[in-house]
């Protein structure tokens, strides 16, 4: 996780905008690729990030030093969006064990390129199986590494609700992985039995 020094948040809690800047460039790949797992499209992501920083710079005064600064932006960016998902109605599921969704490679070869980019393409299509606060748990235990208490926090939920949450989502995640992976197997497996013409 990135560490901001306590200096930069005070003076930018003073309004310095400099401070702020220095903020913004060393949380911005954090918080766009959080936006990214949950929200699933690029542009998206690049607009619930910068009202992230908005929303953060309005509410800098608000922050706790006794909380992590990590924690906070990343909570503000989770609930926006959850509230992004919540508007379109579409529901979504993330796990550690499946391909991540971090931002591609800018130089990829044509053949990994093309795999990574079915990988994100059916991982996206699995995360539209969650609610958007079981997703928001997943990503942020699984991808950020938020302890159970941290993301009670960051959701307004009980330590217990996220537990549950994080169970449910797994299993749910694991039955749906298996069944595609045997749909693929056996098309495959009918591909390669069927006779050539």
């Amino acid at each position: 996780m990135i560490y901001l020094e306590p200096e930069v948040i005070k003076q930018a809690q003073k309004g310095d905008t400099e401070a702020f800047t220095q903020m913004v460039e060393a949380y911005q790949r954090p918080v766009f690729n959080l936006c990214y797992r949950m929200l699933g499209e690029h542009e998206e992501a690049e607009d619930a990030a910068q009202e992230t920083f908005l929303r953060a710079y309005d509410n800098l005064k608000r922050y706790d030093d006794e909380r992590s600064f990590s924690t906070w932006i990343l909570s503000i960016a989770a609930h926006y969006c959850i509230d992004q998902l919540r508007k379109r109605r579409l529901t979504f599921l993330s796990m550690d064990s499946f391909p991540n969704l971090d931002i591609p490679d800018a130089n990829p070869g044509p053949e990994a390129a093309y795999h990574r980019h079915e990988e994100q393409q059916r991982v996206q299509a699995l995360l539209k199986a969650l609610n958007p606060q079981d997703r928001g748990a997943v990503v942020l235990y699984y991808w950020y590494d938020f302890s159970y208490d941290e993301i009670a926090a960051s959701l307004s939920l009980s330590v217990s609700a996220v537990k549950s949450r994080l169970h449910r989502a797994r299993l749910a995640l694991a039955q749906t992985w298996t069944e595609q992976e045997a749909k693929k197997y056996a098309a495959e497996r009918k591909h390669h039995e069927s006779p050539a013409l």
